[in-house]
């Protein structure tokens, strides 16, 4: 595979790239060799300059990494954002297909996914960033869920009491988020029970999307699908917004 990208240059002078050209080069790394393929010698390299030259746009490669996220992020957020702009304007139909479009495209994009939500260090970002356009799109759907639906919570002496510091802190990050987006929500809509039952959806969904993207199921499923829309359901009727 030949990565070189032709650009202008001057007589006696290295090429003219751009940080447009940095990015996009490392995203074809990324998506056709992996994370470990995206390095400043394999970007220079293909882009017919040294490494050096790179560090007038990055401080490093965890930088340019960072940016990478954000434009896989910003990606994702689009097409979650197309695949719901069709469907009614209800909480729980568009909550349910957002978490399905999040499994349709891991699975397209494996190597996006790994960048984003499974390499170390990364702490699935992608998800905690509500300042970020996937985060919002979650966002905006939680908040008319709870602004419209009955959530079913867990009892408050069922959550652990050593949880209770972090879910509290997420509280106020969450309400803050959901006012900043436009989806503000009381106060007594979000509870603990309410963060707590997010963190435990998200755990499994995530926990689902990764065992299939990574093949590492206990049993091989030929049709991992019917598993993974069954657990939506079973999580939509035990919080109360899918009819039992």
């Amino acid at each position: 595979m030949n990565l070189r990208i032709s650009h202008p240059t001057t007589r006696g002078r290295a090429p003219v790239i751009t940080d447009a050209d940095i990015r996009r080069t490392a995203r074809t790394l990324l998506v056709e060799q992996g994370t470990d393929a995206v390095t400043l010698r394999a970007i220079a390299r293909a882009l017919g300059v040294t490494a050096p030259a790179l560090y007038r746009y990055y401080r490093s490669l965890d930088d340019l990494l960072e940016s990478l996220r954000l434009d896989v992020c910003a990606d994702l957020a689009a097409e979650l954002s197309d695949r719901i702009a069709e469907l009614p304007d209800d909480g729980a139909v568009q909550f349910l297909a957002i978490c399905q479009g999040f499994r349709h495209w891991a699975l397209a994009h494996t190597r996006e996914f790994t960048l984003v939500f499974a390499s170390p260090g990364s702490g699935g970002r992608g998800m905690r960033g509500f300042d970020e356009p996937f985060g919002r799109i979650f966002l905006a759907a939680a908040g008319r869920l709870l602004a419209t639906y009955e959530v079913i919570t867990p009892p408050a002496e069922d959550i652990p009491a050593e949880l209770r510091a972090d879910l509290q802190r997420f509280q106020a990050e969450l309400l803050a988020a959901l006012a900043e987006a436009g989806q503000p929500v009381a106060a007594d809509r979000i509870d603990l029970g309410v963060t707590y039952l997010m963190i435990q959806i998200w755990a499994r969904l995530y926990g689902h999307v990764t065992l299939e993207v990574f093949g590492n199921y206990p049993v091989p499923l030929s049709n991992p699908e019917i598993l993974f829309d069954a657990m939506l359901a079973d999580l939509g009727r035990s919080a109360g917004f899918i009819p039992g």
